[in-house]
């Protein structure tokens, strides 16, 4: 006996047509809600006020990360223009493990207030690269001057809010700095105070304003913005203050023994940031004072806790090296005042580098560096094979020592000495990106 015998054809034609367009309803929702599921990002929750503070065991060798790349970030329509306006298109690095962006030496003339250009064009770009950090070797704002009043250094640390820290935050990009002498300044006077001492206080004010957090897991902040640890994707990055030649001894200690520390010896790799180079790479640099003292001594400890690779600004021009076992990438600028390099004929440039850490990759890092004015990428083959400036060569980091001419290593010989000219490269030999 079926439903025909206790209802009419009519009834049953109605809730038929009913039930099937309320199933149509039901299957048209189910996959849509799936589509959003797929296509779209969950959002970030809000950063703890502060910021994040990371436990050692979560920089482990092994531990699980977050995944490489954060939640994608949409191109302005600006940024577009320009990437639609290269040549050829805009050269695309593959992605690695994690990816960095650097940047450094932001700021133009003491006391201003705004910015050049390839400063604010470089941020509006950095959603093309979806980098997990970005790092900056210092001079955010244009201090160093002591006739700037407390009004004018806010107002410059405003600034670089609105132009780099506010979009940075905006897009969910972590940002791991250090201080340049032109932030805050540890240059000291005969009774080893400092003698930029309000602009210490107003970047820390700055630094330390919970609205301000650069969005990092700290490992250890108590002397931050000045001296800090934090890990990303188990990479372990310490902050040094090299914004004047010497860091203290007390100071040292504290890099030592966070250096030695579980959270930096188990992490898949470990990267320093300061402003002030180990060694003499520009025009104009190339003195003491403008490198940090002891050069040797400082690279041999941070070989002895394998560091990989010291990030700096301050001389204004790019060039990326290594002497021993350590790293050294000399970041450029994107602010006022690029340099020429050392021994170069070479225009000075404007850039910003692209790092991708592959940890299967004994090189560990591969850089794609762009001129920000043009966008093109420079390739290694354009720069020095090695900068001989007063404390000490610095071999290009795709070069070994061994690889120089007899020419060339008399040339250093005559103007350094042996001692102050050989180095090595004891790992394989790094690659660069070229489109």
């Amino acid at each position: 006996m079926g439903v025909k015998h206790f209802f009419t054809r009519q009834v049953f034609t109605g809730r038929f047509f009913t039930g099937l367009c309320l199933g149509l309803v039901l299957s048209v929702g189910i996959a849509c809600s799936q589509r959003v599921l797929v296509s779209e990002p969950a959002a970030p929750s809000a950063p703890a006020e502060g910021a994040a503070i990371v436990s050692p065991t979560d920089a482990r060798e092994g531990a699980a990360s977050a995944p490489s790349a954060p939640g994608l970030v949409a191109l302005s329509a600006e940024a577009q223009a320009i990437i639609d306006s290269v040549p050829g298109g805009m050269a695309n690095p593959p992605r690695q493990d994690v990816r960095l962006v650097a940047i450094s030496d932001l700021n133009s003339a003491y006391g201003s207030t705004d910015y050049d250009p390839e400063v604010d064009k470089a941020i509006s770009l950095l959603p093309f690269w979806q980098p997990d950090v970005v790092v900056c070797g210092g001079d955010m704002v244009a201090g160093q001057s002591p006739a700037l009043t407390p009004e004018q250094i806010k107002a410059m640390w405003q600034a670089f809010d609105d132009h780099v820290a506010a979009p940075l935050r905006q897009q969910n990009f972590p940002f791991g700095f250090t201080v340049g002498n032109h932030d805050a300044s540890s240059a000291t006077g005969v009774h080893n105070q400092f003698l930029f001492q309000q602009e210490r206080d107003l970047a820390a004010a700055y630094w330390t304003d919970p609205a301000h957090s650069p969005g990092v897991k700290f490992i250890d902040r108590t002397d931050f913005p000045f001296y800090y640890t934090f890990e990303q994707q188990g990479i372990f990055f310490m902050a040094w203050d090299g914004s004047s030649s010497l860091i203290p001894a007390d100071k040292l200690t504290w890099v030592e023994q966070a250096l030695a520390s579980e959270a930096a010896q188990q992490a898949k790799a470990r990267i320093l940031l300061g402003h002030l180079p180990l060694y003499a790479v520009a025009v104009g640099r190339d003195e003491p004072g403008e490198v940090l003292a002891n050069a040797d001594q400082l690279r041999a400890m941070l070989e002895r806790y394998n560091v990989h690779t010291y990030i700096s600004g301050h001389h204004h021009a790019y060039y990326p090296g290594h002497r021993g076992n350590l790293q050294l990438l000399h970041t450029g600028i994107l602010g006022s005042g690029p340099r020429p390099l050392l021994d170069s004929r070479l225009p000075p440039w404007k850039v910003i580098t692209v790092i991708d850490l592959d940890f299967d990759n004994p090189a560990l890092t591969t850089y794609t560096t762009y001129d920000i004015q043009t966008l093109r990428t420079i390739a290694y083959d354009e720069l020095p094979r090695f900068i001989a400036g007063h404390n000490g060569l610095v071999l290009r980091r795709d070069v070994a020592y061994e690889d120089l001419a007899p020419d060339e290593k008399s040339l250093c010989e005559q103007r350094l000495g042996q001692a102050l000219c050989t180095s090595r490269l004891s790992f394989p030999r790094p690659r660069t990106y070229a489109a």
